[in-house]
């Protein structure tokens, strides 16, 4: 196998925001695994768009980059609040994971989100809009700050 060929590359078995991705109009875009590969599916006036789901995955990921650097420790602080555990190993371990994030990104890519956390980030609000090329027009988030207004 030659390095750089379209069967080296991995491909995403699973799409990382199943559920929660929906298109301009506010419709829900489906699912579809083709050839072991998943599938974010658009519905274009009757057309079913394929757009690979790992595309879109990585620009919302991208996204989370952005607000996690250049705030660690508030993370971290906030994370050890929420499970109860104080202590310096445990700051130690959180902001290990969040030095690591192309690592833990690459995980979870691999791996997927579990369904009960995709729900859980559904009934926070968390959903991620698409126009019908597969290119991330916004993230909602629960508790993120809103964009200023053009």
């Amino acid at each position: 196998m030659v390095e750089g060929d379209w069967y080296d590359r991995s491909m995403a078995q699973r799409a990382l925001f199943g559920g929660l991705v929906i298109d301009e109009a506010g419709r829900p875009v489906g699912v579809a695994v083709v050839g072991g590969e998943a599938f974010y599916v658009i519905d274009d006036d009757g057309f079913r768009r394929h757009i690979e789901s790992e595309k879109v995955d990585r620009q919302v990921l991208g996204q989370m980059r952005e607000l996690i650097q250049g705030h660690e420790d508030m993370i971290s602080e906030g994370t050890m609040r929420m499970i109860g555990q104080e202590d310096i190993f445990t700051k130690a371990m959180i902001e290990s994971s969040l030095r690591d994030l192309d690592d833990q990104f690459e995980r979870l890519i691999a791996l997927g989100l579990p369904e009960e956390g995709r729900a859980w980030l559904g009934m926070l609000g968390f959903q991620v809009v698409i126009n019908e090329h597969g290119e991330v027009v916004r993230v909602e988030q629960p508790g993120s700050p809103e964009e200023p207004p053009e």
